[in-house]
Order: structure tokens, then C-alpha cells, then sequence
């Protein structure tokens, strides 16, 4: 299923793959774990909250904890999205413990409280405002918050909207790419990094 170690790990052994993302919630017990949406209804098959349980018992529903997909992929490039409120030591924590001070990580988020947490606790980490577009507003916020890029739905990047990103100093990347022929457009454009669906 979509965000396990397995497919993780079988992802970076693809030739083309040079890093891997997923999404990081917290448990009922405060324990960061991969999990893309806020139940375990559509993969999990589960009718739970994931902040409704605990690590242990997500782990018997084969939900990963964060520190063990650091473990198991020490050299990869990461783009780590973290989902839902409430991020902050205990993540902060988990990531610093297996990456150290300036790895080679992106942490990104909707949230913005989010973000300024993981600024004050990781300052030497690359921070991306997800958002779904590259609007003057969205640039000013990524700026404002003090992140190095934003992460964008890639239909949004077009030549005059990453223009004034760019501009900015602000990293682009993009999600998700399905097609080929969006992944050259993009890269033409100087987007640093896409989210691929294969």
C-alpha cells in the first residue's frame, strides 16, 4: 500500500528514482507515522482516525513510525510531508536523531504553524510551503515563513508563475506528475524536484 516501507524502499531501486516522498501524521501517543490520509478507512480498510491510535496498534495495521523508514533508507534524498496539527518536538526529534542538522530532506506542509515549529526546532533544514498554486500570495507566504521553496501542484507552474518565485529565491517543486511529458516541461523550467506517480 501507498506510503509502507516496502514500496519505500522498492521505489529507490528504481534507476530513475533519486529520492522518495511521504506523508508523516502523528499518533494518539504523539509518534510520528506514515500515513497519507487522516483515517485508515480507504487502505487500511479501519474506521479510526489515525490520532485516535496508538503507535503499537498502528503498526498492527502495518502503518510504519517515521524512525523506522529513516532507519531503513539512511542515504536517500526525502521529502517529508507532514499532515494534520500538532508537529513539533516529537517529530522534530525523530528527524534529527536520524539526519542530523542539514540533510539532504525537505520537510513540507499545508500547515503553517507546522512549519514555523519545524523552523525553530531543525533551523538548518530545508522548509516547502505546500500549496496548490504559485500565486503572489503563496510566494509571499513561503518567504514570510522563511522556507527555502514551495512545493506546488505541477499544472500550476507555468513559465510566469514560476517567474516570480525564481525571483524571489524560492525553490520550486511540483506534485504530483504522472506524465512524462509534464516531468521534461517542468524540469525545463527549472522545478528542482517532481513527485512522480508511476
Amino acid at each position: 500500500p501507498e506510503n509502507s516501507l516496502e514500496a519505500l524502499v522498492a521505489a529507490m531501486r528504481i534507476p530513475s528514482c533519486d529520492g522518495v516522498e511521504f506523508d508523516v501524521r502523528l499518533s494518539r501517543d504523539d509518534v510520528p507515522v506514515l500515513l497519507h490520509d487522516a483515517t485508515l478507512a480507504r487502505v487500511q480498510h479501519v474506521r479510526s482516525r489515525v490520532d485516535r491510535l496508538d503507535a503499537a496498534e498502528l503498526a498492527r495495521h502495518g502503518i510504519p513510525r517515521l524512525e523506522n523508514v529513516l532507519g531503513a533508507l539512511p542515504l536517500a534524498w526525502m521529502d517529508i510531508e507532514l499532515k494534520g496539527d500538532g508537529h513539533g518536538r516529537a517529530t522534530a526529534s525523530v528527524l534529527r536523531a536520524a539526519r542530523g542538522d542539514a540533510p539532504a530532506t525537505a520537510v513540507v506542509s499545508f500547515e503553517l504553524a507546522t512549519l514555523v515549529a519545524m523552523g525553530d526546532r531543525l533551523p538548518g533544514w530545508t522548509r516547502w510551503l505546500n500549496a496548490e498554486d504559485l500565486s503572489p500570495r503563496t510566494v509571499s507566504l513561503a518567504v514570510d515563513l522563511g522556507c527555502r521553496g514551495v512545493s506546488v501542484l505541477g499544472r500550476a507552474i507555468t513559465p510566469s508563475s514560476i517567474a516570480p518565485a525564481r525571483e524571489a529565491g524560492l525553490e520550486v517543486a511540483a506534485w504530483t506528475v504522472r506524465r512524462r511529458a509534464t516531468f521534461s516541461r517542468l524540469a525545463r523550467l527549472g522545478v528542482v524536484a517532481c513527485c512522480v506517480e508511476s
